[in-house]
């Protein structure tokens, strides 16, 4: 039988992406559901090509358009931000991917978890804003949670056959973006422009910008944290501008195995909606001739401080990774409206950290006031600026 599959962000990076594998596989894959926020069209053409049984738009302005334009086929259209939840919970959906950026994708991950869906988890901010809680709830519910970030999809794969062995410690890999062994000076006047031109992989925006920062790095090690129930200094950061080790895992033996391939985000999407199995694929394949050098080296932190800021806010815990998160997510929008600057963004997550409530044991409603406060804050902190 096809796995029926609900795909949370259609219209991003990862969702397209996913559409491709579906389509790829249309044997194996059937596409139940689709949800999109902002871009109305590109929603609006997934749904007539691949005639879901449901279409969400969580923007209640743009339900009557997206509604008028599939009138003719045989789709449920649903409007509002908690109609996206509501999907994800659905009975007939075996796999959710929530591939929906930032605090967004909190929500509808926790009702696919409590309908013990298994989720392929694009949205790293829901671990990094809620891991305990997501945690003891998937285990709760017999949900299975598989990574689809080519890094934690790595850790993932190579610790098949390998869950009842320790692990010593994980080396997630970075590209550096296009800012690697960039001084201070050098960036004092780089643009969103300079940013979003990643060497290696095609990814949002905002994705992007995580990545020339370092922060999108931060977040996964915040997140490798609670999908491999690692402490944080089991979790380290290697500088490796090819990007085609994605990640690795080193045992109490002094064993390492890592996971390679081309930057590809279809691979591991593919991998979290075939598992257990692998499938086919006809994907470019690697050839060792044309990557002879495999580089590597320690991450500036000096300069790229956000990686940093990560790593505080994990041993602080509590709700300060979602403070981190929430403040991020508002100097990036800020960065690429050209409202801050580049070396500005960790200087204002670090007065956000610093001055924002503190709670030990948050609950989901601590988390929500948190995330909520610390936008209002830290676009206070970015009008000061400006």
């Amino acid at each position: 039988m096809k796995k029926k599959i609900a795909v949370l962000g259609s219209t991003g990076s990862i969702g397209v992406q996913a559409l491709e594998v579906i389509k790829m596989n249309s044997d194996k894959f059937e596409l139940e559901a689709i949800t999109g926020y902002k871009n109305v069209d590109l929603l609006i053409k997934q749904a007539r090509e691949f005639i879901p049984n449901f279409v969400v738009i969580a923007d209640d302005n743009s339900y009557r358009k997206v509604s008028d334009a599939l009138a003719d086929l045989p789709i449920k259209v649903f409007g509002g931000k908690e109609s996206v939840a509501d999907i994800a919970e659905m009975s007939s959906i075996d796999i959710v991917l929530t591939a929906i950026v930032g605090f967004a994708g909190l929500e509808p991950t926790i009702k696919a978890i409590k309908a013990s869906k298994t989720i392929a988890l694009a949205n790293k901010e829901t671990l990094v804003v809620a891991g305990e809680y997501i945690s003891d709830l998937a285990n709760k519910s017999n949900s299975v949670i598989i990574p689809v970030d080519s890094e934690h999809s790595a850790i993932f794969q190579c610790l098949q056959g390998e869950f009842h062995n320790k692990i010593e410690k994980i080396y997630l890999t970075a590209s550096g973006g296009p800012f690697l062994n960039m001084k201070k000076s050098e960036l004092a006047n780089v643009k969103s422009v300079d940013a979003l031109k990643h060497p290696n992989w095609d990814m949002g925006d905002k994705i992007t910008i995580d990545s020339a920062t370092l922060m999108n790095k931060g977040l996964e090690v915040i997140e490798a944290k609670w999908l491999f129930d690692l402490n944080p200094n089991q979790i380290d950061v290697i500088m490796h501008p090819q990007s085609i080790i994605h990640s690795i895992v080193e045992f109490e033996d002094s064993s390492l195995k890592a996971q390679m391939g081309l930057p590809d985000m279809k691979v591991p999407i593919q991998y979290a909606l075939s598992y257990p199995n692998r499938m086919k694929a006809e994907f470019q394949k690697f050839s060792f001739m044309k990557y002879p050098i495999f580089t590597f080296e320690q991450p500036d932190l000096e300069t790229f401080r956000n990686l940093s800021l990560a790593y505080s806010a994990l041993n602080k815990g509590g709700n300060m990774p979602c403070i981190l998160n929430a403040a991020n997510e508002i100097v990036v929008e800020s960065f690429l409206r050209g409202n801050v600057g580049f070396l500005q963004m960790p200087d204002v997550i670090e007065q956000v950290m610093n001055k924002m409530n503190f709670v030990g044991k948050p609950g989901i409603e601590d988390l929500k006031i948190t995330d909520s406060e610390t936008r209002i804050y830290t676009s206070e902190i970015i009008k000061s600026i400006n």
